[in-house]
């Protein structure tokens, strides 16, 4: 194979890559579903939901911490669909991975 080929090979690759990214919704998680975020294969974010149970002006911190867990839940899950994703372009071949 030459070097255009694979250069050709990997810019197709690099397409549907983008495109799944595009197309990948992930939903994260934290207390228990109190908060919830969706993320998009880019990381993101596409919507949050907060059950009004957990809204509280006592206690802020509580309600930050679970959204930024929420946020990295689905930023874990992004991760893992695309490593997935990748390894299906590849053939399960994934250098450097």
């Amino acid at each position: 194979m030459d070097i255009r080929q694979m250069m050709k090979q990997a810019q197709k690759v690099q397409e549907q890559l983008a495109r799944q990214a595009e197309d990948l919704r992930v939903e994260g998680n934290a207390g228990g579903g109190m908060v919830t975020v969706v993320s998009n294969g880019s990381k993101q974010v596409l919507s949050l939901k907060i059950d009004p149970e957990v809204v509280s002006k006592d206690d802020v911190e509580m309600l930050q911490d679970l959204i930024l867990a929420a946020l990295n839940d689905a930023h874990r899950k992004v991760d893992d669909a695309m490593q997935k994703n990748v390894g299906g372009l590849l053939g399960g071949k994934m250098p450097g991975f």
